[in-house]
């Protein structure tokens, strides 16, 4: 069940702007790209895996030091020398022997039992620049997603209904480049149509930012569920269109200038490493989880090959649009209503069930950020400041654009970057040291990442800064969308 939550958490928006982005970069290095990220985000979440095991011990061994603590008080208070003697050879049984036993490396002193988030580990393992960097990372990366959320509803919206209301009466993907200055209602441009949606959005989803959301396990259920119906519908669409020869695509094999796009798609949909504490803490039998890990990333792989391979054999490079979704909601592609409607809507109606969550989430992590030991916020700051500056921003940036590749793109290509690789590579690091500390350098983490070696820890911090390079130099040289 963890895994299929893992899948279901991976395969998400991110996915749906994948296939334009293959096609501007080229079939092989897109499909080379895919499987090299695939790998390295495999290796970043067996090191938050081990980080996490590394925390539990350490946990579990501060409890048993207060526990021990504890009992040498209240035998050396308020008794007799020889109820002293009477209880400390039961004492040293019954304490000394199983510290010795875990100093050696006891097979349940790592275990994965407790569910301790990355910023916690960040806290235990990181100095306090390492942690404020941190929650600057999530706190850009959650930005990130819900700007990207904020421009991807009205853009469903504007597409679908300008699209139904003017000439082209059922075709958004039928070649026709549309203009933001050009007519959807009478005056009404398309522009105006969406920023009208945004304020709709904003208006209807915005007030879930200043309270809790609890209770989303049906909407979570309900939200897979049209996810996967959403995703195997336009798989068997595309591959119905080629296979009787109405395919139009002829994607190139390299070009170097979508490079930049893809590489910060590819990061997007790859994510999880935020969410392991959660997904892996409460499976049973953790033995072979790294394996089967492993197994869930080879299943995403295929499964984003085969959407992104169909998607550009399909549909010509051009009239590939950001959101895949739209390119469905063309006659000729498929005449049944229903299903045109449900998947030009698709993410309108998923987007909208997670846009509070990141909300809450992003307000949360605001919050811990400004802690201070002991003391509470204001009314006012707690409850309208926290929330408006986790709300206003991604609104203003959907309000200035809706390019979504770049939004995804850049998202992915900064902050993703930072809590894929540079934080899981760090945690493994520190953890390691942490652990050789506090338990000796004899002691195994049974939790271990299979990339031990210092030489891997090396080659993600080298690769993810590379990257941040690589990316700013070349918004720098191109002309930026944006």
């Amino acid at each position: 069940v963890g895994l299929v939550y893992m899948f279901n958490l991976i395969v998400g928006t991110g996915a749906l702007t994948m296939p334009k982005a293959f096609a501007t970069a080229g079939w092989l290095v897109s499909l080379v790209l895919l499987m090299f990220l695939g790998f390295m985000s495999y290796m970043t979440t067996t090191f938050v895996v081990e980080a996490m095991a590394a925390a539990n011990a350490q946990l579990r061994w501060k409890r048993m030091e207060k526990r021990k603590d504890d009992e040498d008080e209240d035998s050396s208070s308020g008794v007799s020398d020889s109820d002293v003697l009477l209880h400390d050879g039961y004492e040293r049984a019954e304490t000394r022997p199983i510290l010795s036993v875990q100093r050696r490396g006891s097979p349940n002193i790592f275990e994965i039992t407790e569910r301790v988030e990355m910023g916690q580990m960040a806290s235990m393992f990181f100095n306090k620049v390492g942690v404020n960097l941190f929650y600057f990372c999530i706190i850009v990366y959650l930005y990130g997603d819900l700007a990207i959320y904020a421009a991807a509803v009205p853009v469903s919206l504007m597409q679908v209904t300008c699209s139904a209301t003017g000439n082209h009466s059922c075709s958004v993907g039928d070649g026709t480049k549309y203009n933001d200055t050009d007519k959807c209602w009478g005056p009404i441009r398309r522009i105006d149509a969406y920023r009208l949606y945004l304020a709709a959005f904003t208006l209807l989803l915005g007030p879930f930012t200043f309270f809790n959301v609890q209770k989303t396990k049906y909407l979570q259920i309900m939200t897979s569920l049209m996810r996967w119906i959403a995703f195997i519908l336009m798989i068997i669409l595309a591959l119905i269109r080629i296979s009787r020869g109405q395919a139009e695509g002829h994607p190139s094999m390299a070009q170097l200038s979508g490079i930049r796009n893809l590489f910060g798609v590819c990061v997007y949909s790859f994510m999880c490493q935020h969410s392991l504490p959660s997904l892996i803490t409460p499976i049973s039998k953790k033995k072979h989880v790294n394996k089967l890990v492993l197994l869930d990333y080879i299943l995403i792989l295929a499964f984003y090959s085969l959407l992104s391979f169909t998607a550009i054999y399909c549909f010509r490079n051009d009239t590939l649009m950001d959101m895949y979704t739209l390119n469905f909601t063309n006659c000729e592609i498929i005449n049944v209503a229903f299903i045109r409607y449900f998947l030009g809507l698709f993410p309108v109606f998923t987007i909208s069930t997670n846009f509070p969550i990141i909300a809450v989430t992003l307000r949360n992590n605001w919050k811990t950020l400004f802690h201070r030991e002991g003391g509470t916020y204001p009314w006012v700051v707690d409850r309208i400041v926290f929330p408006a500056i986790t709300l206003i921003p991604p609104v203003l940036v959907a309000f200035c654009t809706h390019d979504l590749e770049s939004l995804v793109g850049i998202t992915g290509a900064y902050a993703g970057n930072g809590i894929q690789y540079l934080i899981p590579a760090f945690l493994a690091y520190c953890s390691r040291k942490d652990t050789q500390l506090v338990f000796g350098s004899g002691t195994v983490n049974k939790h271990l990442s299979p990339f031990r070696h210092t030489f891997w820890i090396v080659f993600v911090l080298i690769w993810g800064f590379s990257c941040f390079v690589f990316v700013t130099a070349n918004i720098v040289l191109s002309e930026p969308k944006l």
